[in-house]
């Protein structure tokens, strides 16, 4: 199934896949190259190329910017470059995919961060981003265990949701702004020409929970909305006509109600996200009817941080209506994942120093805790966070339709 590409860097020495190597869009359905139906079933790799705070354990040092400032303060901005590297270097391997793949899950939604594709300071390098890097890693290691990936820019530049999980400045900048208007084009055409003969990517989902619902002008915001996705997708058709590309609806993937022309292009599918309220077919029945009108793909791209009977239920739902879904997220700090991570000896006073008081520099001296018991800490949530280290939830992945032996 995924055996007929390798990096762009090789492509000039390989065969160029035919189209039909590809998942293609069949009315409502998803065709693997084999001809068979794929309905989607995994898990997203979140907090790794775009941290969250709280699955640090953190409640308002919640954003990419403010964790890495806030460890800054704490022990240094060296230290936290090492930090970073070595994160990215761990948090995420082969075995975590291996241990994905051996659940029974197809699919695997990888967030991250705009930045990993430009020269912008961002997660231990100053510039020469390894965003390429991270993502072949992924792509080799779902090919060995016949996985597919989505590719999901989780914060655009500006930001696209005007809230923590952008990594933004608390508002969609994006939407007002052509330079960054035109960088994310312009990073969507990069990836995609990179990729455009990897079929083991299953697609590009263009942005992440677009518009929060905060905002006294979200109705001129989702106006703005499908504009943006057309320029963005004629960006990636410009080199790709081989993979899907995937939107999502404006309030937190729920609103598809700014859509006036969802057929724009032959390879379209849509993402809806759903937390909590009650498991029923009734609490997505406007999302499924919205996709009944457009005849096209419907897929939960976030699900979860729930109880486990909770997500069995909605998972029931979710087939009998023909919406697969990759539940949020696979890892995180204790539970409500597929792995959970043990803090280490002295996680609480990282946690104490995130939440204190910083706005001054006498509040950060007055708050710092015992730097060296600080560096040791956070080395040690980097072993914790290793596949080997961290402690299945049996139930969750049950839950979820997958297997696991105790």
């Amino acid at each position: 199934m995924f055996a007929s590409c390798q990096q762009k860097q090789a492509q000039t020495d390989e065969l160029v896949p035919a189209p039909e190597s590809f998942v293609r869009v069949s009315g409502q359905d998803l065709i693997q190259p084999d001809g068979s139906k794929l309905f989607i079933k995994g898990t997203n790799l979140g907090n790794w190329l775009n941290p969250e705070g709280y699955m640090f354990g953190f409640n308002k040092t919640n954003s990419g910017r403010f964790i890495d400032e806030m460890f800054c303060q704490m022990v240094g901005p060296d230290f936290v470059d090492e930090f970073w590297k070595q994160f990215k270097d761990n948090y995420i391997t082969r075995k975590d995919v291996e241990f994905i793949a051996s659940t029974g899950a197809n699919t695997i939604r990888l967030p991250f961060h705009y930045k990993l594709f430009t020269e912008e300071d961002y997660m231990g390098l100053k510039a020469n981003q390894d965003g390429f890097a991270r993502v072949d890693s992924v792509v080799n290691w779902c090919r060995d265990n016949q996985l597919y990936l989505i590719l999901d820019m989780h914060d655009a530049p500006g930001g696209q949701t005007g809230d923590n999980i952008d990594d933004s400045y608390g508002y969609p900048w994006l939407f007002e702004s052509e330079s960054s208007q035109q960088l994310f084009c312009n990073i969507w055409r990069k990836i995609a020409d990179y990729y455009k003969n990897e079929p083991v990517i299953l697609g590009y989902e263009l942005i992440n929970e677009p518009i929060a619902p905060y905002f006294a002008d979200m109705e001129e915001l989702n106006a703005k909305l499908e504009p943006l996705h057309k320029r963005a997708v004629k960006a990636i058709r410009e080199v790709d006509n081989n993979h899907i590309i995937l939107i999502g609806g404006s309030q937190w993937n729920g609103n598809f109600k700014p859509f006036k022309d969802a057929r724009y292009d032959d390879k379209l599918m849509y993402t809806c996200h759903r937390y909590g309220g009650e498991p029923t077919k009734a609490a997505i029945q406007e999302i499924i009817n919205f996709r009944d009108s457009v005849n096209l793909p419907m897929y939960m791209g976030e699900i979860g941080h729930n109880t486990d009977e909770w997500q069995a239920a909605f998972c029931k739902v979710m087939e009998e209506n023909n919406i697969g879904y990759t539940f949020w997220p696979y890892k995180k700090k204790d539970g409500s994942c597929f792995m959970g991570i043990k803090a280490p000896e002295n996680w609480e006073q990282i946690i104490a120093f995130s939440e204190a008081p910083r706005s001054t520099y006498k509040e950060i001296r007055d708050a710092r805790p015992d730097q060296e018991l600080m560096k040791k800490a956070m080395i040690d949530f980097i072993e914790n966070s290793k596949c080997e280290n961290c402690v299945p939830q049996v139930g969750y992945i049950r839950s979820l339709g997958l297997q696991i032996e105790e």
